[in-house]
C-alpha cells in the first residue's frame, strides 16, 4: 500500500521559516511528479510547487522567491523549504505524488503563521 507521510509543520512567527518533508513508502517506482498543495480554511486547494523526477522545480507565483521545492536522493522524498512566511501562508500542506495519471496523497501537515 502506497503511503505518503508529511512532517515539519507547526507554528511559526511571520518572517520565519519551516521545512516540510514528505516521504513515500510501499512503492518500487519513482513518481513522475511530486507536488505540494495547501488548503487554507474556507478556501480551495492551491498548488504550491511541483518537482519532476529529474528535479526540475516549478513554484506558484504566491510563493515564488520564498519557497523552494526539492526532491530527495531517494527520489520519492520531497521537501518544501519555506522562508519569509506570512500569515496568509497558514494552511494544511499536503504532499502529492503522481505517476501515469494516478495520484497519491498524504494526509497533510498544518502550518500556522502567527505572532
Amino acid at each position: 500500500q502506497v503511503q505518503l507521510v508529511e512532517s515539519g509543520g507547526g507554528l511559526v512567527q511571520p518572517g520565519g521559516s519551516l521545512r516540510l518533508s514528505c516521504a513515500a513508502s510501499g512503492i518500487i517506482f519513482s513518481f513522475t511528479f511530486m507536488r505540494w498543495y495547501r488548503q487554507a480554511p474556507g478556501k480551495e486547494r492551491e498548488l504550491v510547487a511541483t518537482v519532476t523526477r529529474g528535479g526540475t522545480p516549478t513554484v506558484a507565483d504566491s510563493a515564488k522567491g520564498r519557497f523552494t521545492i526539492s526532491r530527495g536522493i531517494g527520489k520519492n522524498t520531497v521537501y518544501l523549504q519555506m522562508n519569509s512566511l506570512k500569515p496568509e501562508d497558514t494552511a494544511v500542506y499536503s504532499c502529492n505524488g503522481e505517476r501515469n495519471g494516478i495520484d497519491y496523497w498524504g494526509k497533510g501537515t498544518l502550518v500556522t503563521v502567527s505572532a
